[in-house]
Parts: structure tokens; sequence; C-alpha cells
């Protein structure tokens, strides 16, 4: 299995945050706003664009310029220029024929912002129940970042990214770490052994560990050579081109639509992360090793369409229909349900934007947290 994952200053990472961040100031200013944001990056410019129904207004400009400078970026050689670069928005009201359908009306809830299939998914090879794959991704991505902001790498520079590839064995347990790769952009006049050099020792072997690492682990450090232009500068970024780092790395299906400028009557965000909810509450009671659950929605109906659990053949006290059965009845699947379960309308979704959705130890995000089930 491989998984990948990127920092905060990658181009299409920066359009996540952005998009988040334009979510998370309509959510403080009307918590009932109607949300969806896209956002563009690309050499010089910033292009923001979607639809937002509320009685308020935000400054979208100095959210924008914020976030790109609190993911590293300081003028045009880094990547993209805060303080100049260039920023357009095209924001309109969400279509009247959508907000029929999602606005509460007596005797039914929240209709659904779309139709769709969402996923969430739990495994036990990481204390945070996630696949190790992407748990190790993250945590290259995540150190790369840290050596850059304490500067004990003082020339790494903001876009960057992660893959590592785990060998399992005959049982479907992960045994070693067969494959690494890092490339991350640099300053001029570094030399590539120097680089490579610092990121094993610095970044690799913290992150990773000695004990997963053997002689035959292949390391490729910046396998080009040279990574010194970056950021949109060099390549045009996408509010929800990473969803796999997003979600689980690949390991696991992704279903509906990515996450990030939506609130949470779009399902594609509200209902992945109940799902992902079950799903490791299930493998935290021991219920089976490996979890799916799935739901599908209809746009504009409160309820799902169908919701559906699948152990992978791990389950250890249900078969997966009864699992199914009981799931549907012990937890909230409508929009309305979801929200108020999670408190998504109290939340902030910027944090969420970088270094995944699922699995982030200390990031209290109500969807991660582990409570008794009630058989």
């Amino acid at each position: 299995m491989t998984s990948e994952s990127v920092t905060e200053g990658h181009p299409d990472k920066l359009c996540d945050q952005i998009s988040d961040a334009i979510l998370d100031e309509f959510m403080s200013a009307d918590q009932y706003a109607r949300v969806a944001v896209e956002t563009m990056a690309s050499n010089g410019v910033i292009v923001t664009a979607g639809e937002v129904t509320s009685g308020f207004s935000i400054d979208i400009e100095s959210v924008v310029r914020k976030v790109i400078l609190a993911a590293g970026y300081v003028d045009f050689s880094s990547g993209i220029d805060p303080a100049n670069c260039l920023i357009l928005t095209n924001i309109n009201s969400q279509s009247p024929d959508i907000k029929t359908g999602v606005d509460t009306k007596p005797g039914r809830g929240t209709g659904a912002g779309d139709q769709g299939i969402m996923y969430g998914y739990a495994c036990d090879e990481t204390e945070n129940l996630m696949p190790l794959t992407i748990e190790l991704a993250h945590r290259l991505a995540m150190r790369l970042a840290e050596m850059r902001k304490k500067r004990e790498i003082p020339y790494l520079r903001p876009d960057g990214k992660a893959q590592v590839t785990v060998e399992y064995d005959d049982k479907g347990r992960p045994s070693r770490v067969s494959g690494i790769v890092i490339s991350a952009q640099h300053e001029q006049n570094i030399g590539i052994e120097d680089l490579r050099d610092a990121i094993f020792k610095k970044v690799i072997i913290p992150a990773i560990g000695n004990e997963r690492i053997d002689s035959k682990t292949s390391v490729r450090i910046n396998p080009t050579g040279r990574f010194v232009l970056g950021g949109p500068a060099a390549d045009t970024g996408l509010t929800g081109r990473k969803i796999m780092v997003d979600t689980y790395g690949g390991v696991a299906r992704h279903g509906g639509g990515a996450f990030s400028g939506k609130d949470p009557t779009k399902v594609d965000r509200s209902a992945a992360y109940m799902a992902r909810h079950v799903a490791k509450n299930l493998v935290a009671l021991g219920v089976a090793k490996r979890c799916e659950v799935s739901v599908a929605y209809s746009i504009g109906m409160p309820e799902p369409e169908a919701v559906s659990v699948d152990t992978f053949g791990t389950g250890m006290m249900l078969d997966d229909e009864a699992l199914s059965r009981l799931v549907s009845r012990l937890f909230p699947f409508s929009v309305d349900g979801i929200i108020e379960y999670l408190g998504l309308r109290e939340i902030k979704y910027l944090p969420a934007a970088i270094y995944g959705h699922f699995g982030r130890t200390g990031a209290n995000f109500p969807w991660e947290e582990i409570g008794a089930i009630p058989f």
C-alpha cells in the first residue's frame, strides 16, 4: 500500500485552506450560512468563486492574504506574494432550485445539499485507527513543515510532498516500510547531498523511526535533484484535488466530493465525517478489525437512502447485515441529526484542511471522539 501527504504550502492544499478559512468567517458571523466556495491558485493570482447565502458579508481578500502568509509564503520568490498577488472573487447566492430542497420545512428537516455516496473507514493498524501508510505520510509532511518553521532546516520553503509504501504480511498486517519519497522545496544554492542528509536525519528518522526502516528500504529525497520554484508559481492549485490526502490515502474508498469550503448541509462533508465516526467507534469497541460505513443520499431529502457496514470479514460480534441495521438505529444520519450530533455549526474547519480530516491526534474534531455504543 502506498499513500501520500502534502504540506500546507502545496498549491492544492493552499486552496483548501483558503476555502475553509472563508467558510469559517461566514459561519462565525452566521451559523446557518450556506457556503460552497472553490479556490484556484496560479502564478501571482488567487481566484475564489462559489455560492454563499447569508445575511452577512466578509472581507474575502483579507482572509485570502492571511492564509497565504500563514502557509509560509512571504514573497514571489517563495511561490506567491501574499501582499501583492491579484485576488479575484466571484460569489453568487445558492441556486434557488437547490435551496428549496435544502431549506427546512414544516414536518421535515433540512434536506441534503446534494446526492451521492459517502464513506467512512477505520482499522486497527494505528492508535488513531487509520491506515499506517497515510499516518506515516502525514507524519513526514508535518515534520517537513516543522523543520521549516523552526528553521532547523532553514533553507526549506513551503511546498512539499511525502509518500510512503508499506509491505503487508500474508495476514494483512504491516510488516515493513519499503519505500519513502520526499520532495521538498528549497532555496537556491543548496547542495543536493546536504539537503538529502538533513531531511533523512531530521525528518525521516524522527517521523518514521529506525525500527520501520531497513537496508532494503528505498529512500528518495528530491529525486529530480532540484525543487526551487514551487507553490502557485510552479503549479496551479485547486480546492478538492487532494481528497486522498484528506481521507485514507487511497486505502479506503472516497465517495461524494471534496470537503473544503462546504458548510455542513453539504453531506459530501458532514456524512463523511459521520461515517468515519461510526466506523472508528466500531473498531475501537472491538466489533471489527477493519470497518467501512457507507451512506447514500438524494438531493433535498433529509434522511439517507441507505446505510451499510462492511467489516471485510473481520467482524467479531455481528454479521454486516445486522451491524448495518443496528448502526442505522443507534446513530443519526439525517442532515440535521448529523449536524447536531457532531456540533458541526460550532467548529472551525480550517484546521482540517491540512494533514487530513481524520485520525488527527489532539485536533479535537468531534467526529474523532470515541464513546460507548449502547448495544
